[in-house]
């Protein structure tokens, strides 16, 4: 089953809404992640779930400032990979 980069994002943004219970609908792609109160513990959270559900790896060096950063990230990477 090939992922749609619109499934992508859905499972993308309702992950990091899972881990602040924030409304998924407020996570638009460019707003910053600090503006939620996300703090370090909670980003290695939200890697780790989505390293788990998408079976990739997020390298460390990858800046993720934005929910849109995550789902570039997760859309380039699970999509090659479907290839």
């Amino acid at each position: 089953m090939i992922a749609t980069t619109t499934a992508i994002e859905k499972e993308v943004i309702r992950i990091i809404s899972k881990t602040k219970e924030i409304k998924a609908d407020r996570l638009w792609a460019d707003r910053m992640l600090q503006d939620f109160g996300f703090d370090t513990v909670d980003l290695v959270d939200i890697i780790l779930e989505l390293e788990k559900n998408f079976k990739i790896t997020i390298p460390d060096e990858v800046p993720i400032d934005k929910v849109g950063d995550f789902i570039d990230f997760v859309s380039t990477h699970t999509i090659r990979k479907a290839s």
